[in-house]
């Protein structure tokens, strides 16, 4: 799970870089057709860029919260399983059990 989690985070900062680049490159078709400055260009681009970054952020932050939920629900339920599950060996294991025997008695 730990590992499907990583590669979907992973996924999300290619997708990032990759959006980067494309808006780079939007914007460096719109400088080079007249339609803004290289420095409008590059503030807009900044902006995007840090709003991505902030939103990439926030997801990750609610997502390590709701693994952290889930672990801790998953461990209660675990650990009440784990409980019962002593409680049906204990007594399995007293039916199991010899009678005992009378000292003296072979």
């Amino acid at each position: 799970m730990i590992d499907l989690i990583k590669k979907s985070l992973l996924a999300g900062v290619g997708a990032a870089v990759v959006t980067k680049e494309k808006i780079e490159e939007a914007f460096g078709e719109y400088v080079r057709e007249g339609k803004v400055s290289a420095g409008d260009a590059r503030i807009m681009a900044e902006k995007i860029a840090e709003q991505g970054r902030r939103e990439f952020d926030e997801v990750c932050a609610k997502l390590g919260t709701k693994l952290r939920d889930a672990a801790n629900a998953s461990d209660g339920q675990t650990q009440a399983r784990i409980a019962a599950l002593e409680q049906r060996v204990l007594a399995l294991e007293a039916k199991a059990a010899p009678p005992p025997t009378r000292s003296g008695e072979p």
